[in-house]
């Protein structure tokens, strides 16, 4: 059913992957998990999917079962048997396998940039470009003035630096929790896809970032997590590329924006996957926001974050393609044929148990009015 979406997951994958291995090979340096929220990914990513189960199941107990062990269990066997079907075993298990493993190439091929194409090559251009998009000013020097570096500041910075962890945390809510499993493929293959086109276009144009390349325009900035995480970076490209440390990566790449991208592809997702208007209002501000942020703290040039957007729809219609989405109201709104055929089953069989049970109930209360009798 989900035959197109599986290949072209897993052929993206096994590009990055054997991308990584190549590089790896050519360059002599080992293939690094690297460690990240809640430790190395092959740690953090199936522990994200066991916290979902629990969190998917626990409410049934107390929410339907009322905290009660007989119709609390009975709630678990029930969303098990509905929701927890072989195709989303499928889903959860090929799309984290698949994302784990393009996440991986991705920061070691990102790792091992200023090994193949040397240092910045583009950063001149793309800060000239940015001047010109500005008439003659800095871009982050108008975002200071217009926003200010006070609170300003540190809610941009909480807000950009939130990215690292919802970036799992969002894969694990698509493959668990979405109602169509469609949804599921065309997410979790859009995140395999822009990951694998951000790390090509770090080679397309080899730079560092306005916040490295002209440190001076932002040191009227107070201290904030974006910018600790900057310096953090810095440091950790200099141990890598100048001090012999070969069991770390590397992440410092400006061109093509991914938290631009990323977040573009959350908010497009969100936008015609649910129907939550608050939500869809959050995910658009933190698409903007985040924009902004890359301006402000200078991880980003005006191009980076267009390139950024611009791989994001890619991998937006390719996954959706893949997925079987049609791109209409209906088409996003209604599963398909084969799917409204599984939740008709479903229901058939919920509607048969119901009445069972009733009939049981019926069976054993006139057992009961008949012994009251006699």
């Amino acid at each position: 059913m989900y035959r197109r979406a599986s290949v072209v997951m897993l052929a993206t994958t096994a590009l990055i992957g054997l991308t990584a291995l190549f590089c790896s090979l050519w360059l002599d340096r080992a293939l690094v998990d690297p460690d990240g929220f809640l430790g190395p990914s092959w740690v953090r990513l199936p522990m994200l999917i066991l916290f979902a189960l629990v969190a998917d199941m626990v409410p049934q107990f107390f929410w339907k079962g009322r905290a009660r062990p007989g119709p609390g269990w009975a709630a678990i066997k029930a969303r098990w048997k509905e929701h927890w079907t072989k195709e989303r075993w499928a889903l959860v298990v090929l799309g984290i396998a698949c994302f784990y493993i393009t996440y991986v190439s991705y920061r070691n091929v990102k790792s091992y940039l200023p090994f193949i194409m040397g240092e910045d090559k583009y950063d001149r251009e793309l800060h000239v470009l940015d001047r010109a998009l500005f008439f003659g000013h800095e871009p982050a020097t108008v975002l200071h003035d217009v926003l200010g570096t006070g609170i300003a500041a540190h809610i941009l910075s909480t807000i950009y630096v939130t990215f690292l962890p919802l970036v799992a945390v969002m894969v694990a809510i698509y493959a668990v929790w979405s109602k169509n499993i469609r949804f599921g493929y065309w997410f979790v293959g859009g995140q395999v896809l822009i990951w694998t086109l951000g790390t090509a276009m770090y080679y397309c144009l080899p730079t560092l970032g306005p916040g490295y390349r002209y440190p001076w325009l932002y040191s009227d900035l107070p201290t904030t997590g974006a910018g600790d995480l900057l310096d953090a970076l810095f440091y950790g490209r200099a141990k890598i590329t100048h001090g012999g440390v070969d069991d770390a990566v590397q992440s410092i790449a400006a061109f093509a924006s991914l938290h631009t991208g990323v977040t573009l592809i959350w908010a497009l997702m969100i936008q015609y996957t649910t129907k939550s208007l608050v939500l869809k209002i959050i995910a658009w501000g933190n698409f903007v926001i985040t924009v902004v942020a890359t301006l402000y703290f200078g991880w980003h040039y005006i191009a980076d974050d267009i390139a950024g957007a611009a791989i994001a729809m890619v991998s937006f219609l390719i996954a959706g393609w893949a997925a079987g989405i049609t791109f209409t109201k209906e088409g996003l709104n209604v599963p398909n044929r084969a799917e409204r055929a599984i939740e008709k089953q479903l229901k058939a069989e919920r509607k048969a148990e119901r009445a069972a049970e009733k009939a049981e109930k019926a069976a054993a209360s006139a057992k009961s009015e008949s012994a009251g009798v006699s």
